[in-house]
C-alpha cells in the first residue's frame, strides 16, 4: 500500500494538476523554503466568493510539487472561507503518506502559499461593488 501512494505522490509531481499562470489573477503569492530551495507561486482568481481558479508554479522536490497539485485540486471551487479553514492536518491526510519532520516543510509550502495569497486577495475582493458604492 505504500507503494500506491508513493506512486501518487510521483505522479503528481511528474504531472500536477492546475500548474500554470491564470491570466488576471485577484490574488498572487509566492512562498519559499529557505532550507531546500523549493518555490510556488499560488494564484488565485476570486469570483462570488469562490475560489473558481487556482493555479500555481514552481520548483522543488517531489513532496511540495505533489503538495501543491493536490491542495489546489481540493481547493478549487471552495468558498474563500472554507479555504480559509483548511489546516495542516487536512494537508496531511490528502497527502496520505507519512512526513518526516525535516520533509513537514516541504509539505506545507503550498497550504502556507496559499494562506498568503488567501490574505493579499482579502484586501483586493471586496463585496461586488462598483467604485460609485465604495464607501467614502
Amino acid at each position: 500500500m505504500d507503494d500506491l501512494y508513493r506512486d501518487y505522490i510521483l505522479e503528481h509531481s511528474r504531472r500536477p494538476h492546475n500548474f500554470g499562470v491564470l491570466e488576471a489573477p485577484t490574488a498572487s503569492h509566492e512562498g519559499a523554503n529557505p532550507l531546500c530551495g523549493d518555490r510556488i507561486t499560488m494564484q488565485l482568481g476570486i469570483h462570488d466568493g469562490k475560489l473558481a481558479e487556482v493555479a500555481f508554479t514552481g520548483r522543488g522536490c517531489a513532496i511540495s510539487q505533489a503538495s501543491a497539485s493536490l491542495l489546489t485540486d481540493e481547493v478549487k471551487g471552495m468558498t474563500v472561507d472554507a479555504a480559509t479553514a483548511y489546516r495542516a492536518d487536512d494537508l496531511l491526510d490528502l497527502l496520505g503518506i507519512e512526513i518526516s519532520p525535516a520533509r513537514l516543510k516541504c509539505a506545507m509550502l503550498s497550504l502556507e502559499t496559499l494562506t498568503g495569497a488567501l490574505a493579499d486577495a482579502d484586501g483586493a475582493v471586496a463585496p461586488d461593488r462598483t467604485p460609485a458604492e465604495e464607501p467614502a
